[in-house]
């Protein structure tokens, strides 16, 4: 290799390293687009006992309705939500269920998430106590699986959920990542 080439490449190397070690973000921030809801009811959770440092758990999802500007139909029952409660307040979810679109669509849903509160707050979620939202963060990050056609566009976004546990049952929030 040249000098004058290899002083090129060098140039080159440090101008990408300087642009990307900026101390603020290289493109606006995402927006967040409210798409739908899902209310889900829920039966009573299935206790496995203590696994690997966690208290397992599943909560089998037995119906519910989805509404909103971009979705509207059921929830399908036969789903469940695989909890992981681990000490220090964190909850690892792992929720699988099925909706069904107005137009008879069905929808496979996976939706890995957190919840995270005090001790004393998630054992208070746990026993299907009412806790005001506020007192607990529960975020997930859904993904969809449907046929080509009318809701191929869960498929093309990336999406965000904001849940809220009560005592019969959960509410999400679904947002596409604009």
């Amino acid at each position: 290799m040249s000098g004058k080439v290899y002083l090129a490449v060098i140039v080159a190397a440090l101008s990408t390293s300087v642009a990307f070690g900026q101390s603020g973000p290289s493109a606006p921030a995402p927006s967040l687009t409210y798409a739908f809801t899902v209310t889900a009811t829920l039966a009573p959770p299935v206790e496995q006992g203590e696994v690997d440092t966690a208290r397992k758990r599943f909560i089998a999802i037995t119906g519910g309705t989805v509404s909103g500007p971009a979705l509207s139909g059921e929830v399908l029952p036969g789903g469940g939500d695989w909890q992981a409660i681990l000490p220090g307040g964190l909850t690892s979810i792992e929720a699988r269920y099925f909706l069904k679109a107005a137009d008879g669509t069905v929808i496979e849903v996976t939706n890995p998430g957190v919840r995270t509160a005090t001790p004393e707050v998630i054992e208070k979620l746990a026993k299907g106590e009412a806790v005001d939202p506020s007192a607990y963060y529960f975020r997930t990050t859904p993904r969809f699986s449907v046929k080509p056609g009318a809701y191929d566009w869960l498929r093309r976004k990336v999406f965000v959920a904001r849940g809220i546990r009560k005592p019969d049952g959960v509410v999400i929030d679904f947002y596409t990542v604009e």
